[in-house]
């Protein structure tokens, strides 16, 4: 892992390969390792930037919320730091494409395309708000391992369950390992982000949408509804795959990328 002092601290991230900038932004609450296939899979071809977003992985927390504005900034100090001039293709997966939305309405400049995985454009309800601050606040008191419990059945597909028992045990163990700052200050963050719905026809650049067919937190029909809102937007969906399309399909999400950015 490599450092770059960004928004006052430090981010850790990978960058590997070169040619084309790929930035690849993790969910929630995981670590740039959700992206280990695409890094292992396009690096031959792109350079791939993939960053612990505040919070996680190697990047220490803040007791603050993390907007998603605010990680959209840092994102865009990280690539100042590492020299990045041209544009980006904006890669992110959930939370991360919650953060994508940001990235480009406070630095379009930035975002040559975007690469949207099993995520939303819309806000939370007044209830998913209240779960929010409520998990937020149950975390920093007992930790992470209820949050993991509730979250662990929504992520991955029956197959993926029963076919993959190691990268199941590895997700686990990654979540059971975030620091309960971090998560905290993720979940405000996403409590207060606002409907960026009404922005989509405002994105000039390619987008393209990936949708685990078994997606049960932001269903397919949810991300063809914002492809079609999209000037540019482009929905594929990932045979075999829940919420976490990248890891449990990765040749053809690899695959897809890579025929969508030839």
């Amino acid at each position: 892992m490599n450092r770059k002092t960004v928004g006052g601290g430090e981010l850790s991230y990978m960058d590997q390969g070169n040619g084309r900038p790929l930035l690849l932004i993790h969910g929630f609450p995981f670590d740039h390792t959700m992206w280990r296939e695409q890094m292992h899979g396009l690096a031959d071809r792109f350079r791939v930037i993939a960053p612990d977003l505040r919070g996680f992985g190697k990047s220490p927390a803040v007791v603050e919320p993390m907007t998603m504005d605010r990680y959209a900034d840092e994102l865009a100090e990280l690539l100042d730091a590492l020299k990045v001039d041209e544009p980006v293709v904006y890669i992110g997966l959930s939370m991360g494409g919650y953060i994508g939305w940001q990235f480009y309405h406070r630095h379009r400049d930035r975002v040559a395309r975007m690469v949207m995985c099993d995520t939303r454009a819309a806000n939370d309800s007044e209830d998913a708000v209240r779960q929010r601050y409520d998990a937020a606040e149950r975390v920093l008191i007992h930790g992470v391992e209820e949050l993991v419990e509730m979250m662990e059945p929504k992520l991955l597909s029956v197959r993926t369950v029963n076919d993959k028992p190691d990268l199941v045990e590895a997700l686990r163990a990654q979540m059971m390992e975030a620091d309960p700052v971090g998560v905290a200050s993720a979940l405000r963050g996403m409590a207060e982000r606002t409907d960026f719905t009404p922005h989509l026809k405002e994105i000039e650049r390619p987008v393209l949408l990936m949708c685990g067919v078994d997606d049960v937190i932001t269903p397919p029909s949810e991300m063809e509804t914002i492809a079609a809102q999209l000037p540019k937007g482009e929905f594929v969906s990932i045979e075999n795959a829940g919420h976490l399309a990248p890891l449990e399909n990765p040749a053809v999400v690899n695959s897809t990328i890579r025929t969508w950015l030839s």
